[in-house]
């Protein structure tokens, strides 16, 4: 049985990486990528937490993505993150061992690096999924 995070991760990855959208503006990573020059989206955490219901088991995933834009634009930057949103509230991320029936959008944060002077967003997002067996 697959953990339901790497289900979760694995699904939400292709889905982001299978956006030609997304794809123009920056590549997307499941781990941050060493010696990588932005832009880029990575998932910086990814928490879980059961929630079992009557008789269903359940996870609730609490999902941090971190966009980085080449300078210290914002505006850059939110075109990154509000695509990664808008793929993750509609893709098809449902597999073979999980089922998603709840996704939610909970808040975007952005910072201009004081170390590079970029710009960041980090997206946080949680996803419910049940397994399908």
């Amino acid at each position: 049985m697959t953990h339901p995070i790497l289900a979760l991760q694995g699904t939400l990855v292709a889905a982001l990486r299978g956006d030609t959208e997304l794809a123009a503006l920056a590549p997307v990573f499941d781990a941050p990528p060493n010696g990588r020059e932005p832009p880029y989206v990575v998932i910086a955490r990814h928490d879980v937490l059961p929630r079992d219901g009557d008789g269903t088991p359940g996870h609730e995933h609490r999902v941090l993505f971190h966009a980085w834009a080449t300078d210290a634009s914002r505006k850059a930057v939110l075109a990154i993150a509000e695509r990664v949103v808008a793929v993750a509230l509609g893709a098809d991320l449902d597999s073979v061992s999980l089922i998603v029936p709840l996704r939610r959008h909970d808040r975007t944060d952005t910072a201009i690096d004081g170390g590079t002077g970029r710009a960041r967003a980090a997206v946080a997002m949680t996803f419910f999924t049940e397994p399908t067996g």
